[in-house]
């Protein structure tokens, strides 16, 4: 899934957002990790450029303000930090410019390893009178821990802005038992590749590893909505990340649809692994700013859709197919009708516990039970919802806890009956 347009989004050691609101900015392909970051050794850089991070002066030779972001955890279970700049449109009037950034982060403990991020970004050619400002944005993650940030930008005439600010990232104290997926005092880039492949994990193999399936609905958290935000992209695939990196879990089968559009976007049955790069390339199918006439011919299409889909998944047809947990996860499905009386009738008499992880960002907005709660409630079955980040820790430990006991349960049943 690809940035708003108006952003363009490049991978280097951190994430940089280029942007105005006036105006045009373009970042050059090439980015650089200056090599020697972290505890790989000492990093090459221009003696002027290092004055000025050393010097720990405020500097506004070329007018900018920096507003700096304050480390917010994210789905991923990774802390996400940068900042903002603004510069009046009038300080890059005149033939075409270049703006460097470069700015290093250094954690409190490891002050002898900081990590330098750079990127060069192409400014047009500005009109003497315009007005206005160009705005730019930059980031990186973190582990837990309390953080430096050195930053400077300059253009081609060596004009400077500096700015300098302590990050501080650190988890409530009813959070404190959360496992993150960065180690404190961690430095990383954040990458903007949503989809890549899932490191190996290493599983449990004292018993039989966990089979589950899991209906996701990749669909944006208000109907309404013509695109499916990358918020809401990386919330979703945040979520199945976290059931990925269950040790306890072994087999997987992912059915991904979309509601608006009534349709099954990507599948896979039976595997070791998500596979998250072909699950993103299906989802680039997604266009919800259209609608097919042959949808709009039919009066109770997503119902009928919803029921179906129910039919099909729900019901293994061959043992091996037999799951230990169904999983639904994503946003609410509210459908213009109420599903057919006989829909669940049919998927009847489940022996897998079923749940839904639902991702809604504003429970208050919308407290009613959708088609998915309906569908789970009837299976007796356990519904989470997913707001922040421990929400989502929570649910996925919840969850793999009530699977591994419904399976012991049946097992100790099995062998008292012989």
């Amino acid at each position: 899934m690809r940035a708003p347009s108006c952003f363009v989004l490049v991978k280097t050691v951190g994430r940089f957002v280029s942007g105005v609101l006036l105006g045009n900015l373009a970042l050059l392909p090439a980015q650089t990790l200056l090599s020697g970051s972290g505890p790989s050794g000492s990093v090459n850089i221009f003696n002027t450029d290092l004055a000025v991070l050393e010097a720990g002066d405020v500097r506004k030779d070329l007018p900018c303000t920096v507003t700096p972001a304050k480390p917010s955890l994210g789905f991923d279970l990774k802390f996400h930090a940068g900042y903002e700049v603004t510069i009046p449109l009038k300080e890059l009037a005149g033939s075409e410019n270049m703006l460097t950034i470069l700015f290093r982060v250094e954690a409190e403990n490891h002050k002898d390893q900081p990590f330098y991020f750079v990127q060069r970004v192409r400014v047009p050619l500005v009109e003497d009178e315009a007005k206005g400002d160009a705005y730019l944005q930059g980031g990186f993650d973190l582990g837990e821990g309390a953080y430096h940030v050195d930053w400077l930008m300059r253009d081609r005439s060596e004009k400077v802005c500096s700015f300098y600010w302590d990050s501080d990232a650190q988890l409530a104290p009813k959070d404190k038992q959360m496992d993150l997926a960065i180690m404190a005092g961690a430095i990383q880039r954040s990458d903007a590749e949503q989809f890549k492949e899932e490191p190996p994990i290493q599983r449990v193999h004292q018993e039989a590893p966990l089979n589950v399936k899991v209906l996701i609905n990749f669909a944006p958290q208000s109907t309404g909505s013509a695109t499916l935000q990358p918020l809401d992209t990386s919330a979703l695939v945040s979520i199945l990340r976290s059931i990925a990196r269950e040790p306890r879990i072994g087999k997987f089968s992912v059915i991904a649809f979309n509601t608006q559009e009534e349709r099954v976007v990507y599948r896979q049955d039976g595997a070791d692994r998500i596979d998250f790069p072909a699950l993103g390339e299906a989802l680039g199918s997604i266009s919800l700013g259209t609608v097919d006439v042959k949808r709009l011919s039919e009066k109770h299409g997503d119902a009928d859709f919803f029921a179906n889909l129910l039919k099909n998944e729900l019901v293994p047809t061959t043992p091996d197919q037999h799951p230990d947990a169904l999983i639904f996860a994503g946003p609410k499905v509210m459908l213009d009708s109420t599903l057919p009386p006989d829909a669940l009738k049919e998927v009847s008499g489940l022996d897998f516990p079923v749940f839904y992880m639902n991702y809604n960002l504003n429970p208050q907005a919308n407290p009613w039970k959708d088609a998915i709660g309906h569908t789970v409630k009837h299976f007796r079955g356990y519904e989470y919802t997913i707001s922040k980040p421990r929400d989502l820790w929570f649910a996925v430990s919840d969850l793999v806890s009530r699977v591994v006991k419904s399976r012991n349960g049946k097992r100790s049943t099995s062998i008292s009956s012989e």
